[in-house]
């Protein structure tokens, strides 16, 4: 099964929605902290509407508390990165791959770059965009490795 994985979230709606995405599609979300907001903030909750109960929500205090559980869990990390190897869409995702994003304003930091298995990247034509908002990063990964999978039907 795909996990979604926010290391470090700092803007409380981006985690909301994408929390609403991991809701739609039976997907795990995982935050590792410390994170920019309290799980209870409003906007988090707001971003996520009515949709909570449907989240499959599992927190981790530090990357290497949620380490000592993937190890247990197996499964690759793939990082999703402006400095990743390879286009997502050139990657070949596994049933039980971990897909970590790192934090709105710094991305994955370097030793979490360094721990992924792979690291990808989301093509940009524009050199002035850097990146994308962090939950579409989240909702193209999650659909892309659904799509390779077969989950889509």
């Amino acid at each position: 099964m795909l996990r979604v994985v926010l290391v470090h979230p700092q803007i409380p709606p981006n985690t909301g929605n994408v929390a609403r995405t991991c809701a739609a599609t039976s997907t795990e979300l995982h935050l590792v902290g410390p994170l920019g907001f309290e799980i209870s903030d409003r906007y988090l909750k707001r971003a996520g509407l009515d949709y909570w109960p449907y989240v499959n929500l599992h927190y981790h205090e530090s990357i290497d508390a949620f380490r000592a559980m993937t190890q247990q869990q197996g499964g690759r990390w793939i990082g999703f990165s402006t400095k990743g190897k390879c286009s997502y869409v050139k990657f070949q995702f596994q049933a039980n791959d971990w897909l970590l994003l790192g934090s709105e304003t710094l991305g994955l930091p370097p030793e979490v770059l360094d721990a992924c298995h792979e690291t990808v990247h989301i093509p940009m034509t524009q050199p002035g965009v850097r990146s994308l908002n962090l939950s579409v990063s989240a909702a193209v990964a999650l659909f892309e490795a659904r799509r390779q999978l077969g989950y889509l039907e």
